[in-house]
């Protein structure tokens, strides 16, 4: 089995001392679980995880899938294609997208969004920095057959846990967040970039020893969603 559980293996690096909730990562005090919403899209995700990302803290790949049912998450290997992820991509009922900028010696595979009837369009994220996502992508030969879609980004990043390696890079969940707007899925959108707004601040109020703001508009919407019965 090689989908991959990023939850297995101890956080060994610089703020390890520090207790945690063993859900999302984050210090116990900053705990955003009581913030999750689970909602189903017509679209799902595919994340391929570079090892080196699976345990880290700041990784926002566990946000799409706190949020977004039946995102799948598989470990990522340039010699070993994950068996697991080859059997899903299997699926006739899926159509698979990767999800990455477009650039030179892979023009023929840019595609733009089209739903196509009684297909589930997926998204394949490869979740790392973009120095290993530039990586993945290059050596997953085993994927050369899948299209390539580029997100559409209006606006700048706003993670800040990271300096960006890209300038108008964005991190996975606002990836998948661009790509759900992209694929008709506002309220998908809404929910994730609200969850990631929410990861942002608690993250950086824990670093930086401040206090939490408990009524903040993402909150409100977060809270107001979970009351129509869409908790996870």
């Amino acid at each position: 089995m090689q989908q991959l559980n990023p939850k297995t293996k101890p956080f060994t690096a610089r703020g390890s001392k520090v207790e945690r909730c063993s859900s999302c990562l984050l210090q116990a005090r900053v705990c955003i679980c009581k913030y999750k919403v689970s909602h189903r899209s017509a679209s799902q995700f595919f994340l391929v995880m570079h090892h080196n990302e699976s345990y880290k803290p700041t990784n926002t790949g566990r946000l799409i899938e706190d949020c977004i049912e039946d995102t799948r998450r598989f470990k990522w290997s340039r010699t070993e294609p994950c068996s697991d992820l080859l059997e899903a991509l299997d699926d006739e009922g899926i159509d698979p997208y990767i999800v990455f900028p477009e650039g030179e010696g892979y023009e023929e595979r840019m595609v733009e969004y089209e739903p196509k009837a009684g297909k589930r369009p997926v998204f394949i994220i490869l979740d790392g920095t973009w120095r290993q996502a530039r990586r993945m992508f290059r050596h997953s030969r085993y994927l050369d057959a899948i299209p390539v879609i580029q997100p559409k980004v209006s606006r700048s990043s706003e993670y800040r846990l990271r300096k960006a390696a890209v300038e108008g890079q964005l991190c996975t969940a606002e990836v998948a967040a661009t790509m759900l707007q992209q694929s008709h899925d506002p309220r998908g959108s809404e929910i994730l970039s609200a969850y990631f707004s929410i990861f942002n601040d608690h993250y950086k109020a824990a670093r930086l020893s401040r206090p939490l703001d408990d009524d903040t508009e993402a909150k409100r919407l977060l809270l107001d969603a979970q009351k129509v019965g869409c908790v996870k």
